[in-house]
C-alpha cells in the first residue's frame, strides 16, 4: 500500500521538477509558467497515485494503472494544443505544448514512484531548455546577422 509519507515525497518531488521547468518558461515569458506546471505535475501525480491506490484496495475490480495514466496522456494533449497559436509569423508554443506534456509525464512517473527516470528526464528536460534553448537562440541571431549582411552589400560591378 502507498503511505502517506510516500504520498508526501511524490506531491514534494514533483512540486519542484514542475516548478523549475515551469521556472524556466515563466522566465520566458511564455503562457504556461510555473503555476501551470504545477498544476500539471501535480495533478498528473496525483491521477497515478489514486490508479495505483485504486487497483490495490478493490484488487477484484482489475483495475489497469496503466489505462488511467493514458487518460492523462490524451488529456494533455489538448491543453498542450490550447498553447499552440498559428499567425502570420508562424507557428508558436510548440515548445510550452511539448513542456506541459513531458510536466505530465513526469507527474506520471512520480506518482507510479519512478523516480529514477522522473530525475533523469526532468534532468535532460532543463538542458534542452535551458542549454540547447541559448544554442537556438544564438544560432537564429547569426542567421538574422547573415541575412541583414547580405541585404546590405552591394553587388560586384
Amino acid at each position: 500500500m502507498i503511505t502517506f509519507e510516500d504520498i508526501v515525497v511524490r506531491i514534494l518531488l514533483i512540486l519542484f521538477l514542475s516548478g523549475v521547468i515551469g521556472l524556466e518558461r515563466e522566465h520566458l515569458k511564455k503562457p504556461a509558467g510555473i503555476r501551470t506546471n504545477i498544476l500539471v505535475g501535480l495533478g498528473s501525480t496525483l491521477v497515478m497515485i489514486l490508479s495505483i491506490h485504486m487497483g490495490q484496495l478493490y484488487p477484484m475490480w482489475n483495475i489497469d494503472p496503466g489505462r488511467i495514466a493514458g487518460q492523462v496522456v490524451t488529456g494533455i494533449g489538448f491543453l498542450g494544443a490550447g498553447a499552440i497559436l498559428r499567425d502570420k509569423a508562424g507557428i508558436h508554443g510548440l515548445t510550452t505544448a511539448a513542456s506541459i506534456w513531458v510536466v505530465s509525464a513526469l507527474g506520471l512517473a512520480v506518482g507510479m514512484g519512478f523516480y529514477s527516470g522522473a530525475l533523469i528526464t526532468a534532468f535532460f528536460t532543463l538542458v534542452a531548455l535551458y542549454v540547447v534553448g541559448r544554442i537556438e537562440g544564438k544560432l537564429e541571431h547569426s542567421e538574422e546577422n547573415i541575412k541583414r549582411g547580405a541585404a546590405n552589400s552591394k553587388p560586384n560591378d
